[in-house]
């Protein structure tokens, strides 16, 4: 995909990205195990928390406060503040709350900056591995203290991958099942984070090879996708062209990773629904 360059004050905005994450990090770490109110929104699967809104609110207090004149587009809080800028901050309070609900430690508080709509920073906080990320494309990856690139991983059959199920998996067949199953038989393996921001910081470190996924939304995307590029790697749609975050699918892989997976994704057909099974919640 194109990436647009900074505005001048990059470093800042990127300080302001991580101080932002670093806010709704610290709350994620006080509500940790402690939670009161765990709901769905109408989806099964789909769960917001007290922890989700707070997290929020302690994001959104420091981007309004550092950035008042940038836009907000807020997983919990919708659009916020200027309409129709250049920049807009993306914000995901608590990426993988469903984990968080059950106690496994992938999650994270994600705050990213598109321009034009490309995400060119981002920050992840993520309490449970004491692990911040930073960065973006001409500034650079960090995990904490140390620099991030991507693996060097040349082969599929050499890889390890990560990928994920939307909310809908249930009902429709474009499901991502079949693609798991391809993957699963044709690499070391495929894991299931269950925290898209995560997934693609994972990338960024070199500890996965590529990232696939459906049905994602804006703030699941925009400071991981800053990152894998800021790594060295690449991001694209499910058809090689320019990643478009309305489009909800996203491949980011080492580069020479890029055209086999793609591949593997054009040959995937949905597996037929008798195939799985059937059940009732």
């Amino acid at each position: 995909m194109a990436v647009s360059s900074l505005p001048p004050d990059d470093a800042a905005l990127l300080a302001v990205a991580s101080r932002a994450a670093a806010a709704g990090g610290a709350v994620l770490r006080q509500h940790w195990g402690q939670l009161r109110n765990i709901r769905s929104k109408g989806r099964p699967g789909d769960l917001v928390t007290e922890a989700d809104l707070a997290a929020e609110a302690a994001v959104l207090a420091e981007l309004r406060a550092s950035t008042p004149t940038i836009g907000i587009l807020a997983e919990e809080g919708g659009r916020l503040g200027p309409a129709g800028g250049v920049l807009q901050w993306c914000v995901d309070p608590l990426d993988g709350t469903t984990n968080y609900a059950h106690g496994y430690p992938l999650f994270g508080c994600s705050v990213g900056l598109l321009r034009n709509g490309v995400p060119v920073l981002g920050a992840i906080d993520a309490p449970a591995l004491n692990e911040h990320y930073a960065g973006g494309p001409g500034l650079g990856a960090r995990c904490n203290d140390d620099d991030l690139h991507v693996s060097d991983c040349r082969s599929l059959a050499d890889s390890l991958l990560v990928t994920g199920f939307a909310y809908d998996r249930c009902e429709r067949e474009d499901n991502n099942y079949a693609e798991f199953c391809h993957f699963t038989h044709c690499t070391r393996g495929v894991r299931r984070g269950g925290a898209a921001s995560l997934d693609l910081a994972f990338v960024a470190a070199g500890r996965l090879d590529g990232y696939w996924e459906r049905g994602l939304q804006p703030w699941d995307l925009a400071a991981g996708v800053a990152l894998v590029l800021a790594a060295g790697g690449e991001v694209c749609a499910y058809d090689g062209g320019p990643l478009d975050l309305s489009d909800g699918r996203v491949v980011a892989v080492t580069p020479a990773l890029r055209q086999p997976l793609l591949a593997g994704l054009a040959q995937c057909r949905p597996l037929p629904p008798a195939t799985y099974l059937s059940v009732t919640p």
